[in-house]
């Protein structure tokens, strides 16, 4: 499940993603939806798990369904769904970067685990 910005523990911890791009609105609507690239939500989960409020996810939507980032998937009694469109080949490059900083930072924690392991012995 992923976590907001502000609730991942008391300092404020960003994600890889926002850490290259830089923290903006549409970068933390982007890093929440390519984290949860297979589900959908609607506009209020989407804001709240991005850690923006739902004006500022408004004032953005335009672009977001403009440039084909989000499209819309189902109906929910009166909520229509939306979620990443992974077949956007803009789309695309920003998931290999996010898949690759996160296997970058496995790959660096792993050797630094094994330095920690090789000390101790």
């Amino acid at each position: 499940m992923y976590i907001p910005i502000q609730k991942q523990n008391m300092q404020t911890k960003k994600s890889l993603f926002i850490e290259l791009f830089g923290d903006s609105p549409t970068i933390r609507v982007l890093d929440f939806l390519l984290t949860e690239r297979e589900l959908d939500f609607s506009i209020s989960d989407m804001a709240r798990n991005a850690g923006i409020g739902r004006a500022t996810l408004y004032r953005i939507w335009d672009e977001l369904i403009k440039n084909e980032i989000i499209l819309p998937t189902r109906m929910i009694g009166k909520s229509r769904l939306y979620k990443l469109n992974i077949k956007n080949p803009k789309i695309k490059k920003l998931l290999e970067i996010d898949d690759m900083l996160i296997l970058e930072e496995l790959r660096n924690k792993a050797e630094n685990q094994k330095h920690k392991i090789k000390v101790t012995v």
